[in-house]
């Protein structure tokens, strides 16, 4: 896996502007948020992969903005699990057209420790209030379409309040310490820099720079 570069950390923090960019400059493959989506159709297997058939099947999407924030943390965390296994699959096929991949993933940080180094892992972070603040400021129709739910409900406010602690609960300081500490190069955002300014560090953090 060493012509694999992993970024991993919070969201909103330029994790897959980094993977599209570096795979332009320098001509390999760009594996952007929720590249496992590819695999998620209907043969997979709901008993073995249950927390990504969840949305799949799903048929009453008011049910996925109820939930309390404790059920979603934990599908996230199911999700996230899920991807891990899916990824790798993905990844070790791409990994035969002989490009650099660049990957914006869900590995987890123990399975990176296992199968890559320092060199091609670096974490992304973002204030902790930033996705929670500025989740439906993007443009995303997945994003849009549950703002719209959210404000179809009895008590909007109170539908808004709960899905703003549930996206807390999966923004806590306990998982932000986690990726902060993990051993790997950490790169802060900064509003101050410019992209290609950011481009230039991560350059320099996964030794891509001569």
């Amino acid at each position: 896996m060493d012509d694999i570069y992993y970024i991993i950390g919070t969201a909103y923090a330029g994790k897959s502007t980094m993977v599209k960019l570096l795979a332009e400059k320098y001509e390999g493959i760009a594996c952007e948020e929720n590249y496992h989506d590819r695999l998620v159709d209907e043969k997979l297997d709901k008993n073995e992969f249950p927390c990504l058939c969840y949305t799949r099947d799903l048929q009453d999407w008011r049910e996925f903005i109820r939930r309390t924030p404790e059920e979603y943390a934990s599908w996230i965390d199911g999700v996230a699990k899920e991807c891990e296994i899916l990824e790798l699959q993905i990844l070790k096929e791409l990994k035969k057209q002989g490009h650099r991949i660049f990957a914006d993933t869900n590995i987890s940080i123990e399975t990176l420790k296992k199968i890559s180094d320092t060199d091609h892992v670096l974490v992304m972070l973002s204030d902790q209030m930033i996705s929670v603040n500025r989740f439906f400021e993007r443009p995303d129709r997945e994003k849009q379409f549950l703002y719209q739910l959210l404000m179809q409900e009895p008590d909007p406010d109170a539908a808004m309040v709960n899905f703003r602690e549930m996206l807390m609960r999966v923004n806590s300081k306990e998982a932000y310490d986690k990726f902060f500490n993990s051993g790997f190069k950490v790169l802060l955002r900064d509003d101050n820099r410019t992209v290609k300014e950011t481009l230039e560090i991560v350059e320099e953090l996964l030794r891509l720079k001569a």
